[in-house]
């Protein structure tokens, strides 16, 4: 069968400030979407990957329609769900017997919300789709019901149906290598500017799940059953090594903490090293699951960069979050990664429940005494599916407008603060933290490359707007 993979058209000023979208705007590898993909190519199917990030929506619908599939596979996130709605209808209007299903954050979390939302969709993935999809397709195929299919909510002649949730995937050895064949030119797929030092560049996911409890995390595994399921350390340098042959010079690492078992972390570490790979890679972890021997060890072996989930600079605030760190770990994290030569970067959050003005400029403080070389100020936001979603009542408000859940617009507002506060610190805190004398005559010595240059240049240009208009992340309230 032929299978056609959608992500909707979008474009980076609906989610970014038209004046800051230079520095910030980023296309990121679909891994979920890949993963299905490689799934069903092991399986026998043709399929065809059809990105809206590169693509209008009227190119898309004239290669689809060409393409001819049976089926479609939608995916999308909350911010994405109006144009994975849109797209589906445009779909049904010019192939009117192919069959639809989403799949994606926004429709595992709320999935019989969505076939409410759009009768052109007749199907929802709810959970990992590498088995699903290629079960739900051979059903398809073979002109049989969907029903007991694991992972599957749909829709008949009698309504929508939901079936059991398939069980995780525990084997994560067993799932074949993203299909990223399929990307088209793989210099298009680019972090941030100052976030990667080589092109292109592969996003790659070394375990899945996670077995902390922050309450604005989604997490397939809403209780934690299954914990982290590791993949092992060959079959790791195994998707590196191919990723090395198919022209990546760096990989990104996006797990949600690559240190979470401190032993494997080292042998990937000390196995990169042993085979002599040369890339260049960034990586997360959580404060208090590294040391110097370990961040020396990812320094070794081409890692040059580390992001630190700091969150907050109050640790009432990091213990509403359930964060489970201390500021002082925070501290000594960045000061130990920078000691080894690596460049630190710590994303903040405005917006906490509890949180008041004042803790948030008590932040900013924080972000400049930590001096880590990139910080990001963020909107908290309430993705369906965590905890700070189901139990909104008691910690805030919410917009009803999907196009606030972007981290950029304040899509939660805390009891203890207002929505205009919320953007007000997140301008304060950028032009705060990289309008500082020291750190701009850091910057400067620190330039290396013409990739550097540019990322400067871009960062410039954001910091005039930030500094000349007073509203740069204000979203009108729907």
């Amino acid at each position: 069968m032929k299978c056609g993979l959608i992500i909707p058209s979008w474009i980076p000023e609906e989610i970014f400030s038209s004046k800051t979208a230079g520095s910030q705007i980023n296309y990121w590898q679909p891994l979920g979407t890949l993963y299905v993909a490689a799934s069903l190519l092991k399986a026998g199917h043709d399929v065809k990957f059809l990105n809206g990030a590169f693509m209008a929506h009227d190119e898309i619908m004239e290669s689809l329609s060409a393409y001819g599939p049976d089926i479609v596979g939608i995916y999308s996130t909350t911010f994405g769900w109006n144009k994975a709605v849109f797209t589906a209808s445009e779909i049904r209007k010019k192939l009117k017997k192919v069959f639809i299903t989403v799949g994606g954050p926004y429709p595992v979390a709320l999935q019989e919300k969505c076939l409410n939302d759009s009768a052109d969709i007749d199907a929802v993935v709810t959970g990992e789709g590498e088995i699903t999809m290629v079960e739900l397709m051979s059903r398809l195929a073979d002109g049989k019901s969907l029903a007991g299919v694991e992972g599957v909510a749909y829709r008949d002649e009698t309504g929508i149906r939901k079936n059991p949730l398939r069980p995780l995937i525990t084997d994560v050895d067993s799932i074949p290598f993203p299909a990223r064949e399929l990307l088209g030119d793989a210099m298009d797929y680019i972090p941030p500017p100052a976030t990667y030092k080589r092109r292109p560049v592969a996003v790659v996911m070394t375990a899945r799940g996670c077995n902390r409890r922050c309450i604005f995390c989604f997490q397939i595994d809403k209780e934690r059953k299954y914990g982290i399921r590791y993949r092992s350390v060959e079959n790791v340098m195994q998707e590196i090594e191919l990723c090395l042959k198919q022209g990546y010079r760096e990989i990104k690492f996006i797990d949600d903490t690559l240190a979470s078992d401190y032993d494997r972390a080292m042998e990937i570490a000390m196995e990169i090293k042993r085979r002599r790979l040369d890339f260049t890679w960034f990586t997360s972890a959580c404060v208090h699951q590294v040391d110097q021997p370990l961040l020396q060890a990812f320094k070794e072996a081409g890692c040059w960069a580390i992001l630190f989930g700091a969150e907050s600079g109050v640790q009432r605030n990091l213990n509403t979050i359930r964060k489970g760190i201390t500021l002082d770990q925070t501290r000594n994290a960045v000061k130990t990664a920078k000691k080894v030569g690596l460049t630190v970067y710590t994303p903040f959050l405005f917006g906490l429940p509890g949180q008041t003005y004042e803790d948030g400029l008590k932040t900013i403080e924080f972000a400049c005494e930590l001096n880590p070389d990139i910080a990001n100020f963020h909107a908290l936001t309430p993705f369906p599916g965590t905890e700070l979603y189901d139990n909104l009542d008691k910690y805030g408000s919410m917009s009803d407008d999907l196009s606030d859940f972007t981290y950029q617009g304040a899509a939660f507002v805390p009891y203890t603060m207002s929505r205009e506060e919320v953007t007000r610190l997140r301008q304060l805190a950028f032009k705060k933290f990289y309008s500082r004398p020291g750190y701009i005559f850091r910057k400067v010595l620190a330039l290396r490359s013409i990739n550097d240059i540019k990322a400067v240049l871009k960062g410039a240009k954001s910091m005039f707007w930030l500094w000349v208009k007073n509203d740069v992340f204000h979203r009108s309230t729907s």
